[in-house]
């Protein structure tokens, strides 16, 4: 038996899917279904999340950005995508919403979402669609199971991060080189020296630093150059005020030498520091920082662009990454605060320096369907 509630008041309803993608959660739109106009969608946005709020109270937000994120979706242009999506992220305490950088979590719920809302039809057993990611023009190639011609969620892929196991949700990156950035190494060195003046001490501090975009725009620093050990727990982190504040006033620095202006307001570059894995499987120990919070984990696309700094010679992962087999298909196991993240990327040979694929898996699903309700003064009724 199902019940159909009614709506009568000055609340306006959004349909809308709430979809877990990866280690990440947030509604899912299509794009009819919010307003066209950018300004009027952001602060539809920003009441369905409920922010800005600490805790997110009065909407769908999680009081965290892994949980303050959206997707809206669309078909595709024909002969380019099969499918649009539009990633957008927001934060807990603040009203921004912020829609320059990708989301490889996120990305792998583009296509169970658009199964489910009826924008595709599955193909058979397995069905694979095209996505143009918006945010920066990225492509890529996403597959997952669909016997019977229906969507599978459960099966024995795990990913640490999430509890249990589901069916795989494979992503082909097709081009993530300088996804926001100009290019791969945007300053086109493999190593630069950030200078700055600690901002409690007041001493001048000087920090080599590897500065790269293969999906994310990422600052790569040695935790030893730090005094620190990217072993630490994320509660520790967070917690390391001094730490927190040396690489904010880095992060600052190396967004303009990346071509990215002032990224005071900016969620990117993330930081992330690394060190000689401490598990004998791992490829990498990182702890990263997205930009002012300790992840609890690691990005998609922030991992795919540690695992091409453990690959590219010349990066400060030289010396520190534990690289197994000549190539030229490399698998990195990228180490985080509660597991792992395996990727795997291809270079040219005839290419030093190049990148030329990159894939994973992970895994999503629907958790609810229905509509947000959201108040009319943030998008008049008509």
């Amino acid at each position: 038996m199902t019940h159909a509630f009614t709506l009568d008041s000055d609340l306006r309803a959004v349909p809308c899917m709430l979809m877990r993608g990866g280690t990440s959660r947030g509604p899912f739109f299509l794009a009819s279904d919010l307003p066209a106009d950018i300004a009027a969608r952001n602060r539809a946005l920003l009441a369905a999340m409920g922010s800005p709020d600490p805790r997110q109270i009065d909407g769908l937000g999680g009081a965290h950005p892994l949980t303050s994120k959206a997707g809206i979706v669309t078909r595709g242009k024909p002969g380019q995508a099969d499918l649009d999506f539009t990633f957008a992220q927001l934060q807990p305490a603040n009203d921004t919403v912020d829609t320059t950088p990708n989301c490889g979590n996120m990305l792998a719920a583009v296509l169970p979402f658009a199964l489910e809302s009826g924008l595709l039809a599955a193909e058979g057993d397995v069905t694979r669609a095209r996505v143009l990611t918006r945010n920066t023009g990225m492509l890529c190639d996403i597959t997952m199971q669909t016997p019977g011609r229906r969507p599978r969620y459960a099966g024995d892929a795990h990913i640490d991060g999430v509890p249990g196991t589901a069916a795989p949700i494979v992503i082909d990156f097709l081009d993530t080189a300088g996804s926001v950035c100009s290019a791969l190494l945007p300053t086109g060195n493999t190593i630069d020296t950030l200078a700055i003046r600690d901002p409690q001490t007041g001493e001048p501090l000087r920090v080599a630093a590897t500065l790269i975009d293969n999906g994310m725009p990422m600052v790569l620093l040695r935790a030893a150059d730090l005094q620190r050990t990217a072993y630490e727990s994320v509660a520790e982190l967070n917690a390391d005020s001094a730490l927190k504040a040396v690489i904010e006033a880095l992060r600052l620095v190396a967004g303009e030498r990346m071509g990215l202006g002032d990224v005071s307001a900016k969620s990117y570059p993330k930081m992330c520091l690394i060190a000689p894995p401490r598990d004998a499987a791992a490829s990498i120990a990182t702890r990263c920082f997205i930009p002012r919070v300790c992840h609890e984990a690691i990005g998609v696309l922030a991992a795919i662009t540690v695992g091409t700094a453990c690959v590219l010679p010349g990066t400060v992962a030289a010396g520190v990454a534990v690289l197994r087999g000549a190539g030229p298909v490399h698998t990195i196991s990228v180490a985080h605060p509660t597991g792992e993240f395996t990727v795997e990327l291809e270079t040219d040979p005839a290419r030093p320096g190049s990148i030329v694929r990159s894939a994973l898996v992970r895994t999503a699903r629907p958790i609810m369907r229905g509509e947000v309700l959201i108040p009319a003064s943030a998008w008049p009724l008509p």
